[in-house]
């Protein structure tokens, strides 16, 4: 018997040993296949060698190509699983827990990287509650190539949603999933290629770019073995973190508590210190503050919540460091392990590293220590001493950054997955080209037009997000280049089977990356269920600019997308709207809704020309919606 076994056991290892079967990282357990449309299931193998795929009671049988590729290609399948899928030549292989529904690839830069653990306060009880087994999501680290398309990604995992695996999903990719599951009760794929901070261009294909000489230039440059080994500007010459910083080379550092500090000076939490007495200064910046904390806290664990803070940061609490961040986008929200609390005083030290730009902690920020039911406040004055000055110039360098090159996203983490048959697309991008907005209006169809000849399914539905509200109010019609930005967003509007979720009233003015992310994904979800799931009776999106008829001595603007009427979605008189005469120099204006339409007059333009609304970075009060609940998009008619 012990023979038998063995022989077999043998048998089986000489078949998997010529079974050349290799199939993509996208083709694997539990993933989500698109439904109602033919399904491509590819791969590699032997030359030659004879392929058998089974699924669902359907059997298809190809050959590998002489250099070694297959594709199948399945009958549509409708919404259901799970399933198992057997691909077999000399041997078989087995994948299991698959389910049939739709698949959305979501893109762009970090606001859609934006994980749900980074919101996890926002958020605590959608994490907790996740329980969608039938909702999963596919994450596409980060990769870059310059010369040209990749055919594979790294072996990562299809995950369900559900406590343990929600907060690695794209928060606004998973509020999308969530609305459309609820509304449909059908499976739904999430394919997440994000990178922050990285402009379109990089997301487009190299035939994509055809219309664009100059990137097709730059293209041609960094496929250049020079350029390619080019360092890129991240790791350009900088400070070695540490070497100079006198907070730490002293002979007892600073956050230690048996330091006794001299010549410290009073400095305010929150708060840049270049607004606060330090000019133009680059380098490491020491706070300290004595804080008592109560018997009933001491002990236990907490939190501690340090808003955002410009770079980077280390918070030691008694001596111990309790956290640290490397760059100044997340939230800082540290634990602090039982028994590093004290009653009484105890000291807080924070090292604060700034590379360029203003330095410290950003207003209008949480700033405070809880546990339980217990808080207290960490905003005030605090101790200040700088560790460190960085030379000037010290952070600037040749060289190029790959991720933000044209095509090299899109060769690396977008042509791996044309094969894999999906529902449409959601893209949240635009910041990182607000300055080059003009090109955007042409780059932006451009995108559509590559993906959808790449995915040849068609106009497969194209879902975006036009930027949110940003930075400083000003209470002056202003030129804006977010505004512009914006502007180009609308403009994709012209290409079929597009839609755009209007954020401007979703932003924060001091964080680039928002906490709204539900408001975004279900608006995403509402666009989504009329171009895709074919909804009727429902309005998807906010009152969208279409006419100026200019009067006597008023402009009456006509709407797309009213809804079921205009409204002040607070009430009051209709505000951030401007008009101008020939002049083109813009006053406030008094407007006024009657029917679908606005009127706009000023008396100080006695001849009106041209209105403006919302035209600015951060439109403070802009509150033009319909019934609906949907904001109208910033528009101007003087381009």
């Amino acid at each position: 018997m012990r023979h038998v076994f063995i022989t077999v056991l043998f048998i089986m290892l000489v078949q998997m040993a010529f079974c050349q079967v290799k199939l993509p990282a996208m083709i694997r357990d539990s993933m989500i296949l698109q439904r109602n449309t033919k399904i491509r299931i590819w791969g590699r193998a032997s030359k030659n060698e004879k392929i058998t795929v089974r699924f669902n009671g359907h059997t298809y049988k190809t050959t590998a190509s002489p250099d070694g590729r297959w594709t199948v290609w399945m009958a549509p399948e409708k919404a259901g699983g799970p399933y198992t899928m057997n691909i077999s030549s000399s041997g078989t292989i087995t994948l299991k827990d698959i389910l049939v529904g739709d698949v959305w690839v979501c893109s762009g830069q970090s606001n859609m990287v934006h994980q749900m653990a980074l919101h996890n306060v926002t958020y605590a009880n959608d994490i907790a509650t996740a329980n969608y087994p039938d909702i999963r999501h596919f994450w596409i680290p980060t990769m870059t190539d310059l010369n040209g398309p990749h055919d594979d990604l790294p072996a990562v995992a299809w995950k369900a949603a559900t406590p343990a695996n929600v907060p690695e999903f794209s928060a606004v990719a998973y509020f999308f999933a969530r609305k459309i599951y609820e509304q449909y009760h059908i499976p739904i794929g999430l394919i997440n290629a994000s990178v922050g901070g990285t402009p379109i261009e990089a997301w487009i294909s190299e035939d994509g770019l055809k219309e664009f000489p100059s990137i097709l230039q730059t293209i041609n440059k960094n496929k250049d073995t020079g350029s390619l080994h080019r360092p890129a500007r991240s790791q350009a010459i900088r400070p070695v973190p540490g070497v100079n910083d006198k907070g730490l080379t002293e002979a007892t550092p600073w956050f230690d508590t048996s330091y006794r500090p001299t010549g410290w000076h009073t400095i305010n939490i929150p708060g840049y210190w270049e607004d606060q007495g330090v000019k133009n200064l680059d380098g490491v910046v020491w706070y300290r503050k004595e804080i008592d904390i109560p018997a009933n806290i001491a002990g236990k664990a907490a939190r501690v919540f340090l808003g955002r803070i410009v770079d980077a940061d280390a918070l030691y609490i008694n001596g111990r460091q309790v956290g640290n961040t490397t760059y100044m986008y997340p939230q800082r929200r540290y634990t602090v392990p039982a028994g590093v609390l004290k009653p009484g005083k105890n000291i807080f030290v924070i090292r604060v590293t700034n590379n360029s730009g203003k330095g410290g902690f950003v207003p209008d920020k949480p700033y405070y220590l809880f546990a339980g039911t217990d808080t207290i406040d960490l905003k005030g004055y605090w101790q200040y001493k700088v560790g460190e000055v960085f030379e000037p110039g010290a952070f600037t360098g040749g060289g190029i950054s790959a991720q933000n090159q044209p095509s090299a996203l899109y060769n690396a983490m977008i042509a791996p997955i044309i094969n894999y048959s999906i529902r449409g697309f959601c893209w949240y991008q635009g910041e990182a080209n607000t300055g080059r907005a003009e090109e955007y209006a042409r780059l932006q169809p451009a995108q559509i037009a590559d993906w959808r000849s790449k995915w040849q399914q068609g106009e497969l539905p194209f879902l975006f997000v036009q930027l949110p509200n940003f930075m400083e109010v000003s209470y002056l019609p202003s030129e804006s280049q977010w505004a512009t930005l914006r502007e180009s967003q609308l403009h994709s509007l012209s290409v079929p089977v597009t839609a755009m979720a209007v954020a401007i009233d979703l932003g924060e003015w001091n964080d680039i990356h928002p906490d709204k992310k539900k408001d975004v994904g279900e608006r995403l979800a509402r666009a989504a269920a009329y171009l895709a799931y074919n909804a009727t009776g429902i309005e998807y999106s906010g009152p969208l600019f279409q006419s100026a008829t200019v009067g006597a001595n008023d402009i009456t603007l006509s709407f797309t997308h009213t809804g079921s009427g205009l409204v002040s979605n607070n009430g009051e008189a209709l505000s951030q709207f401007a008009i101008a005469g020939a002049d083109k120099k813009f006053v406030w204006a008094n407007a006024r809704i009657e029917g679908n339409t606005v009127v706009v007059s000023s008396d100080r333009v006695p001849q009106p020309k041209y209105v403006r609304y919302a035209w600015s970075d951060n439109p403070d009060g802009a509150n033009l919606y319909n019934k609906e609940g949907l904001p109208a998009s910033p528009f101007r008619t003087d381009k």
